[in-house]
C-alpha cells in the first residue's frame, strides 16, 4: 500500500505543466520541455534509483517519464 501511494504521488511531477502556455498542447512532447521532465531531471531520477530509500520514488518518476516519452513517438 505504501509503495502504491508513493507511485501515485510521483504523478505530481506533472504540476510543472502549469508553467507552460498553453497548459495542455496535444502536439507537444513533455520530455525536455517542462522543467521536471528535462534530461537533467531524468538523470537525477536515475541517480535516485541507486539510493535504496529512494528507489520506489525513482521507479515511479522514471515510469512516468517513459509513459510521457510514448506521447513523443506518436
Amino acid at each position: 500500500m505504501k509503495a502504491w501511494l508513493i507511485m501515485i504521488a510521483t504523478m505530481f511531477v506533472d504540476l510543472d505543466h502549469l508553467l507552460a502556455s498553453p497548459i495542455f498542447d496535444p502536439d507537444r512532447c513533455s520530455i525536455n520541455f517542462h522543467p521536471l521532465h528535462s534530461y537533467w531531471a531524468i538523470a537525477g531520477y536515475c541517480i535516485l534509483f541507486f539510493i535504496p530509500k529512494c528507489r520506489v520514488i525513482a521507479i515511479g518518476l522514471l515510469f512516468h517519464m517513459l509513459t510521457d516519452f510514448q506521447d513523443c513517438l506518436w
